[in-house]
């Protein structure tokens, strides 16, 4: 049940030696797995001057799973003696925390596990999210349940309290963690992240921040005075050779709109997110929801026996029972997608016909579709979660052609690709459906640096380095308000075929942002400047070349 990745015995002391600060703290790490917190804080207590015995009195760890706070016990034994045995409790922290009073500790350190709140069992997820929601909180079924942690850890700290954490980067950037951003800067006073452009984890691809947050507070203020920082490194080493308070000394504190804006705007300088503010409410700047709408692709609940080749097709005598279809990003590669494109990427092999049995069809079925029905019932695919709540469960609901398609998971520019093949998409592409103007006009002007600044900014990115989308962040991405002209489509593509990307933005920037919008030479370069570093910082986030601090770190 734990779900995670332990921390290095490095970063845990790097952490302990700064929210320790004397020999009266009294210290919580509320999972404490094998015991790395534990022993990294023991250390630092001893340093301070405090015996064994004393220090067990110091230190709670709490842990769920029993082999493992048998293990924390026995790192602490060299130091703690018999007195090891006390400093954890077997337990579930939220059952644990109901059960003590509180607020009772002056530290909180940890890694608090990484679970999704499908897989968090009962009844501990009751308990997490009983503990939210009476502070106010509502979370929901996208709720990771290193969230409730966080918020309970808080809860524990006496004012003037400190919390040194190990969360993972969603704690910048994902909307069920909105709530969590505002709760923390209403509950501290200074607030510092740490990020890197390094993963932390040798062994999975989940990036990672140090939230280092100071001085508890015992209620909200009225008014929100929280110092926020973010400091970033190049590698883990860089942050390592300095102590934390070295590193915090040199952070810039940035104005952040709690309640809306995404703390991946910390990346970007003041005056960079002063201008990013300054033209979301501008005249000629709007939403993306304005001349589009986003919506998630067809879910097919089984695409190895809906999304089929025409090979397949003809083999299994489907024909008249398919809709074209494009699965894959790769199959997008320009900004067009005509029946010329769809029908190569046919004749080349590629799944690209979706099972598509409509209303009109389900009552006279051949008999070539009842044997493949029969077949995918006897893989039992008709048991699968989205199959089992439809009827009957071999008909695909939402099957409709966008005017575009737009990638969910992005690379470098948030592409979207007009659609005059008729497929449709699976949920791997977004499906783009214009409102206020001709499909062509609308997504000629997506192509410029204010649509793409403004996706680094909305989207979230992960370990690997790629931007995801959701249709909602999609929507508040920043275009024109008048669509007055742009790169034409066709040309577009065409330099966009053989890699010329840059000639489309540059030419747009000429056209679009300084001819219809009136923005100025330095405003595209901030532009442009704002895009290119926060895409460089995520795609340069990569699995190789981790430094020597966190190779003995493992599941």
């Amino acid at each position: 049940m734990r779900g995670g990745y332990y921390t290095s015995a490095e970063v845990a002391a790097w952490l302990c030696a700064w929210a320790i600060r004397s020999v009266e703290d009294r210290l919580l790490e509320p999972s404490c797995g094998d015991g790395t917190f534990l022993a990294a804080a023991a250390s630092v207590f001893s340093e301070l001057g405090l015996p064994g015995p004393a220090i067990a009195d110091r230190l709670t760890g709490v842990e769920v799973i029993g082999s493992e706070a048998d293990r924390a016990r026995d790192r602490l034994r060299p130091l703690l003696g018999l007195r090891a045995q006390d400093a954890v409790s077997t337990s579930d922290f939220f059952e644990w925390w109901q059960e003590t009073s509180q607020p009772a500790f002056d530290v909180v350190v940890g890694n608090p596990p990484f679970i999704r709140y499908q897989t968090f069992p009962e009844p501990h997820r009751s308990r997490a999210m009983a503990i939210m929601g009476a502070v106010g909180l509502t979370p929901n079924r996208l709720t990771n349940i290193w969230v409730p942690f966080v918020v309970t850890a808080a809860l524990s700290l006496r004012p003037g309290g400190r919390m040194a954490l190990v969360l993972p980067a969603e704690l910048l950037q994902v909307t069920y963690a909105a709530q969590l951003r505002s709760f923390i800067t209403d509950r501290f006073a200074r607030v510092d992240v740490v990020a890197c452009n390094e993963l932390f984890f040798d062994k999975a691809e989940q990036e990672v921040v140090l939230l280092l947050a100071d001085g508890a507070r015992a209620e909200a203020l009225e008014v929100n005075d929280c110092r926020v920082a973010l400091t970033e490194a190049a590698t883990v080493a860089e942050i390592m050779r300095q102590t934390a308070a070295e590193v915090l000394a040199a952070a810039q504190p940035k104005t952040i709109r709690h309640d809306h804006e995404k703390w991946l705007k910390y990346f970007l300088t003041a005056s960079e997110i002063a201008f990013m503010r300054e033209l979301r409410t501008a005249p000629i700047t709007t939403a993306m929801q304005t001349h589009a709408s986003i919506d998630v692709g067809v879910v097919t609940g089984k695409n190895e026996f809906f999304v089929l080749s025409a090979d397949q097709v003809e083999e299994l005598g489907l024909g008249g029972y398919t809709t074209p279809l494009v699965s894959r990003s790769v199959q997008l590669k320009g900004t067009r997608l005509g029946e010329a494109d769809w029908s190569k990427l046919a004749a080349a092999g590629d799944r690209v016909h979706l099972l598509n049995v409509t209303a009109d069809q389900a009552g006279r079925l051949t008999e070539a579709l009842r044997r493949y029905i029969r077949y995918g019932e006897s893989k039992e695919f008709h048991k699968g979660y989205k199959c089992s709540i439809r009827s009957p469960w071999y008909k695909v609901p939402s099957v409709w052609t966008p005017d575009g398609f737009m990638f969910r998971q992005i690379y470098d520019f948030p592409r979207i690709v007009l659609n005059s093949s008729g497929a449709t998409s699976t949920d791997t592409i977004h499906r783009f459906t214009c409102r206020t103007a001709q499909p062509e006009q609308v997504i000629a002007n997506t192509y410029t640096w204010l649509t793409a600044a403004s996706a680094e900014i909305e989207g979230r990115s992960y370990g690997g380095g790629v931007l995801e989308l959701e249709p909602t962040e999609a929507e508040r991405l920043l275009m024109p308000t008048e669509l007055n002209g742009a790169m034409p489509i066709a040309e577009a593509d065409r330099l966009i075929r053989v890699g010329r990307l840059d000639a489309v933005l540059e030419e747009n920037a000429r056209i679009v942002l300084r001819g219809h919008m009136g923005l100025s030479e330095a405003d595209c370069a901030t532009l442009r400047g704002i895009w290119t570093k926060m895409r460089d910082r995520r795609m340069a986030r990569r699995r190789a070349g981790k430094g020597a601090a966190v190779r003995d770190m493992g599941e």
